[in-house]
């Protein structure tokens, strides 16, 4: 009969692994920041030919609305490679993300409780799959309004002929903006997973999580009521959607705390 200590992993949550020296720690961390650098390199040099590609199908919904016979042009010696280079960038840390974010699960699952991976694990592949939702919704969705209102509102004599790196900037921004707000329904059911607060409570504060909503969506998005209008709403949308599983979680918490007493 073994002893009661020799399973490493006990059904009353004890962790899979012996603690590891500091140095093995860091050495692994090292190990998989290294391979999270030489994905995001692999990836970037296969896009690199088609970064000129890249940036026209990214800029398409402003190029779409240009005058006929308007182009975007370059005001900065450098812009026409820098530009590309830039996007293919980070093209290539958005395409890596499933694997950087398995790195990183890889680094801390050792150390967590068997319960806590059971729901860690959903909450992973779901943080992906909102990023790249997040991702589409500007692209498909927010683009082409917020585009269209500013090829739009300039007086007539103007000719609109927007620089390819400031549309750049402002690209980034918005899908920066847009795959951080879908990751709200993630960051709900942690913070009542942990403990913070409750699906009740959050449900009390609803007034402030729209206003705050609306705050971030000013100061995440360019200086216009539609991009700022069109981030708040589904982020408000997004927090519903949060607090409606946290029920559960809080539920299904509760009654394994009643079990185990």
């Amino acid at each position: 009969m073994s002893k009661p200590n020799e399973n490493p992993q006990s059904d009353h949550g004890e962790t899979e692994d012996e603690a590891l020296p500091l140095v093995a720690h860091l050495t692994e961390l090292r190990d998989r920041l290294l391979r999270c650098v030489l994905a995001i390199l692999l990836v970037f040099f296969s896009l690199f030919y088609f970064a000129n590609d890249i940036y026209h199908f990214v800029s398409e919904p402003l190029r779409s609305l240009l005058p006929e016979g308007t182009k975007m042009i370059a005001t900065e010696v450098a812009s026409p490679f820098l530009t590309p280079f830039k996007l293919t960038l980070v093209t290539s840390i958005a395409t890596a993300m499933p694997f950087l974010l398995y790195q990183i699960w890889s680094f801390i699952a050792p150390g967590m409780y068997r319960t806590e991976k059971r729901i860690a694990i959903p909450l992973l592949l779901s943080s992906i799959l909102l990023f790249y939702a997040g991702l589409a919704f500007a692209y498909y969705v927010v683009f082409p309004l917020v585009f269209g209102f500013f090829s739009t509102v300039g007086p007539e004599d103007i000719n609109y002929t927007p620089d390819i790196a400031r549309f750049l900037d402002i690209t980034l921004k918005l899908f920066f903006a847009f795959g951080i707000a879908f990751e709200i329904p993630i960051a709900t059911v942690i913070v009542v997973w942990a403990g913070i607060t409750t699906p009740q409570a959050l449900t009390e504060k609803r007034p402030y999580i729209i206003v705050g909503c609306f705050i971030f969506g000013m100061l995440l998005t360019p200086p216009d009521i539609i991009s700022q209008a069109l981030l708040a709403f589904p982020m408000w949308m997004l927090f519903e959607i949060g607090v409606f599983f946290a029920r559960f979680i809080s539920a299904k918490k509760e009654a394994d705390n009643r079990i185990a007493e």
